[in-house]
């Protein structure tokens, strides 16, 4: 059943100290699941198999997630034209539907619905700010037409077009969330991410962040970053990070991009749900309040999140319902070695394998 009255604004939230879950990612989950073609990675699903992103939107849901953005990556007209995944759909047919889709979702509980746009192709090509602006602006007019609860900048490289949407993005007076893929080398054009920070918040953004490219921890001490540039120009802002699911330690400037196992390989770096519960108390200690995940974040993930968060919301998500906390549930098993595993210092500590015995720790990144 839905939920009845007008739900409180992400700014409402944030101000008020509460802890935000966001979603996780959606491009890689459904390449997966078989209903995304990986190369260019658009959202076409939301009108071929609008019943497989609506599943997905319910699981981020139940595992605690209080923001579903919209499937609405890469569905700017430029980037669906030169894919050529896209035949017989229109951008603004996509976008509609995506936010048709997660709007019933989010309805399902106390989630808001964010409608993101994300960097184009023209950027690389013409560097035209009008041209570029006019392509998040037809993106907009279909948000402001689905009444989306507030809006974000995600998967840009340079904080130059990431300030350009932002610019189109808060003329709608809705909040605007600004996040850029980098690592604390700053982005694509060397611009730091402090000075990124301040550029993004004179553009009109109140919360600002990373996300993908990079593992959770580096993405921490990117936002930390961030929050000493702006407390450096004495300008506020609302701190959010939503990075990859991966383990990432050789990557820097170039992120996973640059790895020999991406896209079809990553599964051996996949991040445990223990590592998502240490990843969501680093993120809360240096003052990030918005914490959530990007590509390879998989529901349980996001239940993780939200169970280390626990003390501080108050609650427990749906699914906690079949997990126990650090693994209490594993007391009742047949197998004493199994029993004995039913505690946090086990989990805490246990470094995993990998099973591959010629499988290397590190792998060496390709331009």
């Amino acid at each position: 059943m839905a939920l009845i009255g007008k739900k409180r604004g992400i700014l409402e939230r944030l101000d008020a100290g509460e802890v935000v879950i966001g979603d996780g990612g959606y491009v890689i989950a459904l390449e997966r699941r078989g209903y995304v073609k990986a190369g260019h990675w658009t959202p076409e699903a939301a009108v071929e198999h609008p019943e497989a992103v609506r599943q997905l939107h319910r699981e981020f849901l139940r595992a605690g997630a209080n923001v579903l953005q919209s499937f609405t990556f890469y569905s700017s007209d430029d980037k669906l034209e030169i894919s050529g995944n896209v035949l017989n759909f229109t951008g603004q047919q996509i976008n509609e539907a995506a936010c048709d889709i997660v709007r019933e979702i989010a309805n399902e509980g106390d989630a808001l619905v964010a409608g993101c746009v994300s960097q184009t192709p023209c950027y690389l090509d013409t560097k035209n700010e009008s041209e570029v602006k006019a392509i998040f602006r037809k993106q907009l007019d279909v948000f402001i037409k689905k009444d989306v609860d507030f809006l974000i900048t995600e998967y840009f490289e340079h904080v130059e077009e990431a300030a350009w949407a932002v610019e189109v993005l808060q003329s709608s007076g809705k909040p605007v969330a600004a996040t850029l893929c980098m690592s604390p080398e700053g982005d694509q054009h060397g611009v730091s991410p402090g000075d990124c920070a301040v550029r993004l918040v004179k553009a009109g953004a109140r919360i600002v962040g990373v996300n993908c490219h990079l593992d959770p921890m580096c993405g921490v001490k990117t936002v930390k970053l961030m929050k000493e540039g702006l407390e450096a120009a004495n300008l506020k802002a609302h701190l959010m990070l939503q990075p990859l699911g991966f383990h990432t330690p050789e990557c820097n400037h170039g992120g996973y991009l640059n790895l020999p196992e991406f896209p079809f390989a990553l599964e051996s770096r996949a991040i445990t749900r223990w590592d998502m519960q240490k990843y969501a108390r680093e993120a809360y200690n240096v003052g990030i309040r918005y914490i959530g995940g990007c590509c390879g974040f998989e529901p349980y993930h996001i239940r993780a999140l939200a169970e280390e968060l626990a003390p501080e919301r108050g609650f427990l998500p749906p699914a906690s319902e079949k997990h126990g906390l650090w693994g209490t549930t594993l007391a009742t098993h047949s197998k004493p070695w199994v029993r004995a595993r039913a505690n946090r210092e086990y989990w805490e500590t246990l470094l995993p394998a990998s099973g591959r015995p010629k499988c290397p720790s590190m792998a060496t990144p390709q331009d």
